[in-house]
Parts: C-alpha cells; structure tokens; sequence
C-alpha cells in the first residue's frame, strides 16, 4: 500500500475539492463558528424559551437530523456529491430562515428550525467525506479528509471567537449573527454547488457481472466503537469544563484555555499527524487512537485526585494527549471507512457511519453529566475501559 510521507499543498488542495470548494468549507465553517456554539442562547435570550425547552428541542432536532441520512447515502450511490453537499448547506439557509422568523415564546418554530440545521449538519461529513473520496485516492485521500477537517476547526474556532466579540450586543447581536450565519451558509452552498463533482457508478447490471453488488458493508464492530470514540469530541467542551468548575473549583478561564489550545493543537498537528500515520495500517492506527485516549482517561483521573491548586494546571497537560488521541481518531477512523467501501456502496455506508458518530454525539453529553456526580472514578474510569474495549474490537 502506497503511503505519503510529505505534505504537498497544491496536491493536497486539489484532492481536497480545488480552491473554490476549499473557499466554500471555509465560509460554511464560519458561519456554523458564529452560530452553533451560541443557539442555546439565542433561544433563551431572543426567543425566551427556558433552558430546559431550548436544550430538548436543540436535542430533537439533532436525533431528527439523523433520520435523514439513509435518504442522503442511497442519493450520494447515485453519483451525486457536490449538490449533496451543497444542499446540506442550503437547507441550514432555511433553518436560520426559519430561527429569525421565530416570534419569543414559539417553541414550535424554534424546533423546526433546530430540525434543519441538524439535516444539514448531519448529512455534510458523509458528503464531504464520499466527494474528497470521488477525487482522491489511498493516502492522498486520507490527507485531503485531514485537510479538510483542519480547514473546518479553523473555521469554527474563528467564527466562536468572532461571535464572542459580538456578544456584548445582547439579543440584537445574536440575531445579526444568525442572519451573517444565513448569507454564509447561501454563499458557502453556491461555491460548492460549482465545483460540479459527481461520481459515475457502475450500472446495476454491470455491478452485478463484476460481483459488486452485494450491499453496504455492516461493519457492526466499527461502528459500535465508533460510538465510544467519538466521546473523546465532547470532553473539551462538557467534561473538562464540568469537572473543572464543579469538582476542582478552578476558575473557568481553565476550560476556556484548553478549548482553544484544542483547537489550536488540531488546525496545527491534524494533517502532518495523518500523513506520518499513514506508514501504518490504518486500522492499527484507530486502535492506537483508543489506546492513547485510554492512557489521557486514566491521565484525567490522576490529575483530578490532585484536587484544588495543582490539579487544574494537570488536566490542561493531560488534554494535550486527549487532543492527540482525537487527531490519531480523526484522520483514521472516516479514512478506514471510505477505504472499506465498496465504491457502489459508499454513500450508504458513509451514513452508517455518520449514524455512529451522530448517535455518540447525542449521547456523550447525557452519559458525562450523569457519571460525573458519582466521582471522578465513575467518569474517567468507564470512559477508560469502553474506550480501551472498542480499541480491542477495532484491532480484532
């Protein structure tokens, strides 16, 4: 198996989707950065909604989200891949649409608006992920994938900070950035819908001669690890801020200090981590990454006995192997995936995988804030042996 051992950024940028689709990640990146992070806010500042209501309907409107991606992989098997993507822009146009035309007090509205924003935020990494495949190959593929996400985080952590800038503004300023969010979502769609990629499958009868048409691969171990490694996404930005504040009494200054130098490890490390990875089996790589994120779970756990006074400045250093766990996670886990696919079937086994990680997404939030009060033991500890479990099911 070919491997790549250099960064090449004209080879990288056009495996990735050529300049303009580069431009497009990065406006859409943008404006999810200026809204996403704030949405509760804006449904208890602008719309007057309780936290609570705010928090469920957010919540369905991701679970819901997620219904729609059989639909989006059996759409990408039929060659599409930059309307896909574009569309998974377009229809988070019409979720801001829908939140800015939300009278206070309508939790109806609000929902639904939560409910395209979530189509659209849940059918892009599948999109994305089958249009860098249409392009790439091997390890290139892999790079272009780690391009990709490195491109996003720096989208998303500029928009975050621009938005808190913005917050001063109150109420007006969380509407004004919903409406910037609108433009940049309708720009980003644009862009991308003009890089005109589209994949050219197999005839049905042609797939059958060649014995490609079995279906999508199940993949059932994956993707159940899948599930408890995506867990390592939240820990940032629930777990850590969690413990932090309420186990530690540290200053939350902490756990802002940790989410950026998070963002600022993965936009630097996640495409030279990649292709130095790249030299090993794939496969070996994802079990690594839940060895490494294993070792920064049992880390978390040392450092909180530490208590007060030397224990916050322990889990900031511990973070940095988290954050390296997450890389290692990130650059192996779609690229073994799409590498596994049959290419009739990609689209749809995309959205599997999309399912696993969006399920563990919904879930992680629920499962940290319900293990922490029952001690650091309880948190740290069973997210040490279900990581270091689906490790063990992925070298298997």
């Amino acid at each position: 198996m070919a491997t790549t051992t250099r960064i090449r950024f004209r080879a990288l940028l056009r495996a990735s989707g050529g300049p303009r689709y580069a431009v497009a990640l990065a406006v859409d990146a943008l404006g999810t950065g200026l809204l996403r992070p704030f949405l509760l806010l804006y449904g208890m500042t602008v719309l007057k909604l309780s936290a609570p209501v705010t928090g469920t309907a957010m919540t369905a409107g991701v679970v819901a989200g997620l219904l729609c991606m059989p639909a989006v992989g059996r759409w990408l098997d039929r060659g599409a891949r930059s309307t896909v993507v574009a569309a998974s822009m377009l229809v988070r146009v019409l979720g801001v649409a829908l939140l800015l035309a939300t009278p206070a007090g309508n939790v109806w509205l609000f929902a639904t608006a939560s409910l395209f924003l979530g189509i659209g935020n849940q059918a892009w990494p599948a999109a994305h992920a089958a249009l860098v495949a249409t392009l790439a190959h091997g390890r290139e593929r892999d790079a272009a994938l780690a391009g990709g996400r490195t491109l996003r985080n720096a989208g998303l952590g500029a928009g975050a900070l621009l938005a808190t800038a913005c917050l001063a503004g109150g109420s007006t300023a969380l509407q004004v950035l919903a409406a910037v969010t609108g433009l940049a979502y309708l720009a980003a769609a644009a862009l991308a819908w003009s890089v005109h990629v589209r994949a050219h499958p197999a005839p049905a009868a042609t797939a059958a001669e060649d014995g490609d048409d079995e279906p999508a691969p199940r993949m059932r171990a994956l993707l159940a690890a899948n599930v408890i490694y995506v867990f390592c996404l939240n820990v940032p930005e629930i777990a850590l801020p969690l413990v932090l504040v309420t186990q530690l009494h540290a200053s939350p200054v902490w756990s802002a200090a940790i989410f950026v130098g998070n963002t600022v490890l993965v936009v630097t490390l996640q495409v030279p981590v990649t292709v130095l990875m790249s030299r090993f089996p794939r496969r070996s790589v994802l079990a690594v990454a839940g060895v490494v994120l294993t070792a920064s779970y049992l880390g978390f756990l040392a450092a909180t006995s530490l208590g007060h006074g030397w224990g916050a400045p322990a889990v900031a250093a511990v973070s940095v192997v988290c954050t390296l766990g997450e890389i290692i996670y990130a650059g192996s886990a779609t690229a073994l995936v799409t590498a596994l696919a049959p290419a009739h079937v990609l689209g749809r086994t995309l959205a599997r995988f999309q399912l696993s990680t969006g399920f563990g997404l919904a879930a992680s939030p629920a499962v940290i804030t319900a293990l922490a009060p029952h001690g650091p033991a309880a948190l740290w500890g069973s997210l040490a042996a279900a990581t270091l479990l689906s490790a063990g099911a992925v070298a298997r």
